[in-house]
């Protein structure tokens, strides 16, 4: 006398459609442990405090110089024209030995070429002026 418990079709080697998860489960599993242990030791850095940006308001003083460069790579010291890159490092040279040495303000036009610019520090480097820097547009409040 036999009991058959299930389905009751009597087929005991039936094709199940259902995928089985858990070996891929088991393996996401590890690989997150695996992320969670490596993550940390991957980006440990040396603790230091970065500098926060801020914008120093300039400071016009009347022996500070201005000079600047259009974008056809004219230049202006104050609002007189240069002729020449000798005339520059001149003018440069005789204000570089007062005391205190008056800072360079350099105005360049967004549409001049870098060697435009380029060409005043350099002059600014050879007559030994310290403090050169550069006049920008102050970015879109908002």
């Amino acid at each position: 006398m036999g009991m058959n418990v299930g389905s009751g079709s009597g087929d005991e080697d039936e094709v199940v459609s259902a995928i089985n998860t858990t070996p891929l489960v088991d393996v996401m599993l590890v690989l997150l442990i695996i992320f969670l242990i490596t993550i940390p030791v991957v980006t440990q850095t040396v603790p230091v405090k970065l500098p926060e940006e801020d914008n120093i308001a300039l400071q016009t003083k009347p022996e500070n110089i201005e000079i600047a460069v259009n974008k056809d790579g004219d230049i202006f010291w104050n609002t007189a024209l240069v002729p020449d890159n000798n005339a520059l490092f001149e003018k440069l040279k005789a204000v570089a030995v007062l005391n205190p040495q008056p800072e360079v303000h350099i105005r360049g036009d967004q549409n001049a070429r870098y060697e435009s610019i380029g060409r005043v520090m350099f002059q600014c480097q050879r007559a030994n002026i310290l403090k050169v820097s550069f006049i920008t547009e102050p970015p879109p409040k908002g």
